[in-house]
């Protein structure tokens, strides 16, 4: 007897996708030197972290070494999005392209159909890169991916923070940016809408801070300032 539409339907597989890790897009090559004195901040946000970014950003001095933000966010958002944080914000905001020289008091957001990366750019510091490569972690951009990146160039002269989502993308790159010197932030379960992404981050030993989301702005402040390179 032949099967109905939904028989069919019930038969058939679930495709299921791969989650892949940050190696499908970078190989972990961290540098025992930073590539370039300048600071460089990293963020990785996802549930709840739009609203969190924005509690953030607009508590910031516009003197900030430059930021770059994984948020995950479709495509057609992240851009109105990055518009109307630096409508908000004493900094400058901008939706991140393809090979922009990185610029103290500007941030970048990445945009939703590519992964943000740093790359290097001689006799200028570092870059902005855009990847459309597969998604690390089911998400493009991919907080992995970003903080790898930092781990790989920028090393002990980056923070990393991680802001409030689901899930876990974030926590393995964070890990490594420790690793490599960096110092990192969590919020704290308290201030997150969910509280996924820095429980696992801090579950791995990638953070050395926990804090609530109304005290990161000025705790980044004070490392911007205690690491700004010697003249």
């Amino acid at each position: 007897m032949a099967l109905t539409s939904r028989e069919r339907a019930n038969k058939t597989p679930l495709e299921i996708v791969p989650s892949h890790s940050a190696d499908v897009i970078l190989p972990r090559q961290p540098t025992k030197t930073p590539l370039a004195s300048q600071t460089v901040i990293v963020i990785g946000s996802s549930t709840g972290g739009t609203e969190a970014l924005r509690a953030l950003l607009t508590t910031l001095p516009a003197n900030m070494p430059p930021i770059l933000i994984a948020q995950h966010m479709p495509e057609m958002f992240t851009h109105s999005f990055a518009q109307r944080l630096d409508s908000l914000c004493r900094l400058r905001v901008k939706e991140a392209e393809d090979n922009e020289r990185l610029q103290p008091g500007t941030v970048y957001i990445a945009p939703g159909h590519s992964h943000l990366l740093i790359k290097s750019a001689p006799t200028i510091g570092y870059s902005t890169s855009l990847n459309n490569g597969p998604a690390v972690n089911r998400h493009r951009p991919s907080v992995d991916v970003l903080f790898r990146s930092a781990a790989n160039l920028v090393g002990k002269n980056s923070i990393g923070v991680i802001l409030t989502g689901m899930g876990r993308d974030g926590a393995n790159g964070m890990l490594e940016m420790r690793q490599a010197g960096a110092w990192n932030i969590a919020q704290d379960e308290a201030s997150c809408v969910v509280f996924g992404m820095p429980k696992e981050a801090i579950a791995v030993g990638a953070t050395h801070e926990v804090l609530a989301l109304g005290s990161i702005a000025q705790r980044l402040v004070t490392l911007a300032h205690q690491r700004q390179p010697s003249v």
